[in-house]
């Protein structure tokens, strides 16, 4: 029986580096709301968080100290579009105890629906916003998905980038339905392994239904977040900051992988801006 790819390791220095560019940004000063804990908008029916950087790393942060099971999706235009024609992972999305703005047009119609401050908040930058903050505290991160070359390649970079992030873990997944003892060992495994985040690159849907699977099985919190792991290896190529910066990333993405992505694009994108246009103009 093939069994999935682990390796543990623990990357502890003695040298803690600041760095101001991913350190945790004071520029919403506003709390979420004491009630909940969170404010909650529908993009085109699919609940997702009104938040910044600051709030969703100081959230997850809270519940990785108190190592709650909890998960945390990353939804851009495809998973909220999927979710709209999927009730199954509509609930994997409503029942997550966070859902961010990945993509820019979700960013966007939040900003259109009253929150003007709201900007994206991603995978790739939010897991090194939140290394950089869990190197400082010593807090060990688990790193699941991808193949083992991409997450060796993956662990060489971070380990360059933040010297003393504790990687507590990595496994590579079989590409096939896992073994109820495989799974029952890879849940053991990470829970031995005292991390405190679980951060999943399987690529949407199945990642976000992966975690919702794993709720209160994994000691810790899991974070989706798709092709992140590509990009911080060095595997994929990451648009230029600018295109990023005017929500142009998605375009990169498509002139990089026209065959795959194409006709995704296609279809996902122009449901999401039929919807978006009818649930704008359902509010004049």
């Amino acid at each position: 029986m093939q069994m999935p790819a682990y390796h543990a390791a623990s990357f502890r220095l003695p040298t803690m580096l600041h760095r101001p560019e991913f350190s945790l940004p004071s520029t919403f000063s506003e709390p979420m709301p004491a009630s909940e804990g969170r404010t909650v908008e529908r993009v085109v029916g699919v609940p997702i968080d009104v938040l910044d950087w600051d709030d969703a790393c100081r959230t997850i942060s809270r519940w990785a100290v108190l190592r709650e099971s909890r998960y945390v999706c990353i939804c851009n235009v495809h998973s909220v579009v999927t979710a709209r024609n999927d009730p199954e992972f509509m609930k994997v999305i409503e029942d997550a105890d966070m859902a961010t703005a990945d993509g820019a047009p979700v960013a966007w119609m939040l900003r259109r629906l009253g929150h003007a401050d709201q900007r994206r908040i991603n995978g790739p930058d939010l897991m090194l916003r939140y290394f950089a903050q869990a190197e400082q505290r010593g807090e060990a991160v688990f790193l699941y998905g991808s193949t083992p070359a991409t997450l060796e390649r993956l662990q060489q970079r971070l380990h360059e980038r933040f010297p003393a992030l504790r990687i507590a873990g990595v496994c590579s997944p079989p590409f096939r339905p896992l073994t109820p003892e495989e799974d029952e060992q890879i849940i053991q495994r990470i829970n031995a392994s005292g991390a405190r985040t679980v951060w999943v690159s399987l690529g949407c849907p199945k990642q976000e239904r992966w975690m919702a699977a794993h709720r209160h099985r994994i000691q810790a919190v899991t974070i989706g977040v798709g092709a992140a792991f590509d990009y911080h290896a060095g595997v994929i190529r990451r648009a230029p900051q600018w295109m990023q910066d005017i929500g142009l990333e998605w375009l990169h993405r498509l002139w990089s992988e026209p065959r795959r992505l194409g006709p995704r694009y296609l279809t996902t994108n122009t449901e999401f801006l039929y919807r978006a246009a009818r649930q704008l103009l359902a509010r004049r």
